[in-house]
């Protein structure tokens, strides 16, 4: 009786482990093979240029991969690259006061990444990432600029990070 539980116990066990297949506890779906990762230099395009942040950009997004996997940045031929443009960064009303006044502003950002992957390119991407931070018409944009890039790009990183490495 005794080894007929060692048996189940032992196959439950093999099914068990043999059903999880790979995990990785970052949420990242990385081959083996990849070990290197490059971001070039994305370049502000957008009608309105505020300068250093698509210097602000590229760090963040190495910033966010270099925290977010075991992978290691390099400047030329990396197993994956990110490459792209800041193609928007404009101020919109968002809402209205019954005056017909804006309430509320709305600045948004949009991102064209461009991402190869050396090893599997059946997994290359091109996708537009855009978000956006409000804040009350009353607040000078220029105060609110650096808080409001910070949120953007935050999202719109780990957006790029969930669409090309989580695959989500």
């Amino acid at each position: 009786m005794s080894s007929i539980k060692h048996i189940v116990v032992s196959i439950f066990t093999l099914v068990l482990i043999q059903g999880c297949g790979v995990y990785s506890f970052s949420g990242t779906n990385i081959s083996p093979d990849v070990k290197t990762f490059q971001v070039n230099f994305f370049q502000n395009q957008a009608p309105r240029i505020f300068p250093g942040i698509d210097q602000r950009f590229t760090n963040q997004l190495q910033d966010l991969i270099l925290n977010q996997t075991n992978l290691n940045l390099t400047t030329s031929g990396g197993d994956i690259v990110y490459e792209g443009e800041i193609v928007q960064d404009y101020v919109a009303p968002n809402t209205a006061t019954s005056d017909i006044t804006a309430a509320q502003n709305r600045l948004t950002v949009a991102v064209n990444m461009r991402f190869y992957d050396a090893k599997d390119p059946s997994l290359d991407l091109e996708q537009r990432f855009s978000f956006f931070f409000d804040y009350p018409a009353s607040a000078s944009e220029n105060n609110i600029r650096d808080e409001a890039l910070q949120v953007i790009f935050e999202r719109i990183t780990q957006d790029m990070f969930n669409a090309t490495l989580a695959r989500w």
